[in-house]
């Protein structure tokens, strides 16, 4: 079969012996050898060896399931496999990982550890490099098979949902809030207003909390600051500018330096608007947010945080 190497759990180690026999009995040239340690699994404390049994993980249908890219598995398990590969992918950040030697003598003898919050990581930063067209043909692809209801919102709003994973995408600090294309979903819905503004919401504004000043923020935001035809930067001095007419400080730092003046900063009053807007405290870019939805559904929505 033109077999040059057999590559192998170490379990199978103490069989080598008798399989060199049955080459040299058979008179043919055995293949080269090579027994490496299998991937551990951390539980209770204590290491075992990653099981197809019990561990869903060690199936590749599991990452078809869930949604990481092939890529980014084929990229963690390069991470496992050699103890220089990350190393070797901070001096070649975009190289082809073809272009990476593997070496067996660079495995670790004691097996790895496979960590899921790392694998997660590192698809993260994978997809944060995909275009929005490739973001939104691959969730398709996975919806199309694993949740009919988001195959539905991507289908039914394509032109919006490109604008919606455009956003803080080929930044030099692309956001990087999608791991797994199951993450699409909960990652995107707000920015639809039928999923929106027909469900409650539950604001929780965190240091601004008194609803007769969250609803004077956001009115007077509305009729007195927005405007989308701001640039950026003048939009968050607008933005500054709200906060001092309450008595906020325009700068966190000016807060920080002197926290009796103030009331809170401008962080806060922004992220009123932010959560009134989302739903969130936690979002992409909240300028490039507010230029995708645009000035009525703005409005809708901050209208509709005052009401609740």
């Amino acid at each position: 079969m033109r077999t040059t190497h057999v590559i192998r759990g170490d379990e199978w180690l103490s069989s080598l012996p008798v399989h060199i026999q049955l080459f040299q009995a058979l008179g043919v040239k055995p293949p080269k050898y090579a027994h490496i340690a299998p991937i551990m699994k951390e539980e209770d404390g204590a290491k075992r060896k990653l099981s197809k049994r019990k561990d869903p993980e060690a199936a590749v249908e599991y990452y078809a399931q869930v949604g990481i890219p092939s890529d980014a598995a084929k990229e963690y398990l390069l991470n496992i496999a050699n103890s220089n590969f990350e190393q070797w992918r901070k001096q070649n950040k975009t190289a082809s990982i073809d272009d990476f030697k593997l070496e067996l003598n660079k495995m670790s003898v004691s097996g790895a550890l496979f960590d899921m919050v790392k694998l997660l990581d590192i698809s993260k930063t994978i997809i944060s490099k995909y275009t929005k067209e490739e973001v939104y043909e691959s969730a398709h692809a996975w919806a199309s098979e694993y949740d009919l209801s988001l195959k539905k919102l991507l289908e039914d709003n394509k032109g919006h949902t490109l604008k919606v994973l455009g956003i803080e995408r080929g930044n030099e600090k692309p956001r990087k809030d999608i791991a797994k294309w199951s993450d699409v979903k909960e990652n995107i819905e707000y920015m639809y207003d039928e999923q929106f503004l027909n469900k409650e919401i539950n604001y929780e504004y965190q240091n601004i909390n008194e609803k007769a000043e969250i609803k004077k923020i956001i009115e007077t935001y509305i009729e007195k600051y927005l405007d989308l035809s701001d640039d950026k930067q003048t939009w968050f001095n607008k933005m500054k500018d709200l906060a001092e007419e309450y008595g906020y400080a325009r700068e966190v730092k000016e807060y920080k330096q002197n926290p009796e003046a103030y009331k809170g900063h401008v962080g806060d009053i922004s992220t009123v608007i932010r959560i009134a807007l989302t739903g969130r405290a936690n979002t992409p870019d909240m300028y490039e947010i507010m230029q995708v939805l645009g000035k009525e559904s703005i409005e809708a929505r901050l209208r509709k945080a005052i009401k609740e």
